[in-house]
């Protein structure tokens, strides 16, 4: 084995890992921006609204893995659920070389959305200036916001109606690993209020 890559430094990233998501579940801010979180997203599902989810790099990734879950399916089979995510690089690129970069999902959440969708941002640094310009024209439309975070909040924290903010992390990777369990989780929860008998 690689001097550089033992068995204990492997190990360690894990402990990093869960002491990561152990200072998550001990913030009770956490637990309850992701009850929060679910709340908004089943009341969204009700009312016959949209979910939609942007991010830059691996967190455009984990806005197309949870919107595929919805559109999919999770767990078990059940009736198709409206999500998208803005990664569409045909739609990205025509913005960013029309109206730049930062406007790339901002001018996605006005085509799309309207009172009563759900929009949900992943920022590991809370300071991507696309995502707080998606922030502020969700905002101007009344729609609600949900904003996976870390690094404190960064700039967007005063923009986002429900922040959720990883503690402890300070790497990008330890912060999307959260992020994406977050997703999950609420992903679950809206389930089991909507189709309790794929839990049974």
């Amino acid at each position: 084995m690689h001097p550089k890559m033992t068995d204990a430094t492997i190990r360690t990233s894990f402990e990093e890992a869960a002491r990561t998501l152990k200072a998550f579940l001990d913030d009770p801010d956490c637990l309850e921006g992701v009850h929060r979180f679910a709340k908004a997203a089943h009341q969204t599902l009700q009312g016959g609204g949209l979910l939609m989810a942007c991010g830059n790099g691996g967190s455009m990734c984990d806005a197309m893995h949870f919107a595929e879950e919805w559109t999919g399916r999770f767990r078990s089979d059940r009736t198709p659920l409206p999500a998208i995510a803005f990664s569409d690089p045909s739609h990205l690129t025509c913005i960013a070389n029309d109206f730049g970069f930062d406007e790339v999902f901002a001018r996605l959440v006005t085509a799309y959305g309207k009172k009563g969708d759900l929009f949900v941002a992943m920022s590991t640094s809370g300071n991507s200036p696309n995502v707080l310009r998606a922030f502020e024209a969700a905002r101007e439309r009344g729609i609600t916001t949900v904003g996976l975070l870390g690094k404190g909040g960064g700039k967007a924290l005063p923009l986002v109606d429900i922040p959720i903010i990883v503690p402890h992390a300070t790497t990008s990777d330890r912060i999307q690993e959260v992020h994406i369990k977050t997703l999950h989780i609420a992903i679950e929860a809206v389930e089991r209020l909507l189709f309790p008998g794929n839990y049974e």
